[in-house]
């Protein structure tokens, strides 16, 4: 009833315009159009690469984007940055130049014959990633000499912040310090880097430190990475040099991987360990290898990790300590596929670090 009165109202408004007589005396009445309104947008995205060990895509950016409409016969897609494209067959192809992994909106417009028009959007996380590099080469592709005093530069550097909580509180492993970006828990002075642990109540924990993280800012794969370090001294020190893969924030952990360049703990002091944490053998995994040094806390050393599609391998000083290279490779066995960024902290306490001895008051890894 509410449709026919609405036709009722438009075709007394408009009969003075669209009636008129002819020269027969008959009259001649124009034809109402109906408006057309499209219906059922249907939007499917393929990012291009996409499987199972690489869900965000092969690293080339590049998505395409298929829409259809009942009634639907032209078709707008609106990208980033209000970069669009228009066409009647329903098809985009759009290539993100972005570095890393990244969250868009897609959002699609489909038009009937009438100009109405209907949309909606989709959500995608696209891997873009550049630095694939020759794996026979040697490229310097990011470097930081911490040569200027100060906090750490933060075109390269960010933070993870505070106790993880709610998500993965005390960082799912039971640790015991709260991560600040304070200069009392990290500075650069002199060309070094200093990421200092203290004894201290802050925010409700007894302990403060600091993870520094180059995600969102550098990532990549395959090649080597080399930190000259000098580790903290203590029992309950747990200080890493490590990676993961950037899209922990969509497959999560295990399934990005982690690449422990190299890790410490104060109740075993001198034994430093390289370890893998994959779907097939995380959490205490069954992949690692160490190797005893008696002057890690007093001495500099260079800790590396050198990654190829074949093989992970982790040197101390240029001596290999261990090699991952399993000989099936796929998403569970080898999630190394994709960028990965690097990751520097010390924790304390926890499953790994262990009981933190009573006299600790604080202690630095210096880099």
């Amino acid at each position: 009833m509410a449709s026919l009165n609405r036709y009722n109202f438009l075709l007394i408004t408009l009969l003075p315009l669209v009636t008129s007589c002819s020269s027969d005396g008959n009259e001649n009445i124009e034809e109402i159009i109906p408006e057309i309104i499209p219906s059922n947008l249907i939007i499917s995205i393929e990012i291009i690469g996409k499987n199972t060990s690489t869900p965000n895509g092969d690293g080339s950016g590049k998505i395409k984007v298929t829409a259809s409409a009942t009634n639907g016969i032209s078709y707008k897609f609106q990208f980033e940055n209000d970069m669009s494209i228009e066409n009647t067959n329903g098809t985009a192809e759009y290539t993100y130049t972005k570095d890393g992994l990244h969250s868009y909106n897609i959002t699609v417009f489909a038009y009937s014959n009438t100009d109405n028009v209907i949309s909606h959007f989709r959500k995608v996380d696209v891997l873009k990633q550049d630095l694939i590099i020759n794996e026979n080469e040697d490229n310097l592709l990011w470097s930081d000499e911490f040569d200027t005093d100060g906090a750490p530069n933060s075109n390269k550097w960010t933070y993870d912040l505070g106790d993880g909580c709610p998500n993965v509180c005390n960082w799912g492993n039971g640790e015991a310090q709260y991560y600040t970006n304070r200069s009392e828990n990290v500075l650069i002075k002199d060309g070094i880097l200093k990421i200092t642990a203290k004894r201290e109540n802050y925010q409700g924990l007894g302990f403060t430190s600091t993870r520094l993280k180059t995600q969102g800012k550098f990532s990549f794969t395959y090649g080597r990475v080399e930190v000259r370090a000098k580790l903290p001294i203590g029992k309950g020190t747990w200080p890493a040099i490590w990676m993961l893969g950037d899209n922990i924030t969509t497959v999560g952990w295990p399934a990005c991987g982690e690449i422990d360049i190299m890790e410490h703990v104060g109740k075993n002091q001198g034994t430093v360990q390289s370890a893998m944490h994959t779907p097939s053998s995380s959490g205490n995994t069954i992949n690692h290898g160490a190797t005893f040094i008696n002057d890690v806390s007093t001495k500099f050393h260079v800790y590396a990790v050198q990654w190829t599609s074949e093989k992970i391998e982790f040197f101390v000083d240029d001596n290999s300590i261990y090699t991952y290279n399993p000989s099936v490779k796929n998403a569970s066995t080898w999630p190394y596929t994709a960028n990965q960024f690097i990751i520097l902290n010390i924790a304390m306490g926890g499953g790994f670090g262990g009981a933190i001895d009573n006299s600790f008051t604080e202690s630095s890894m210096e880099i």
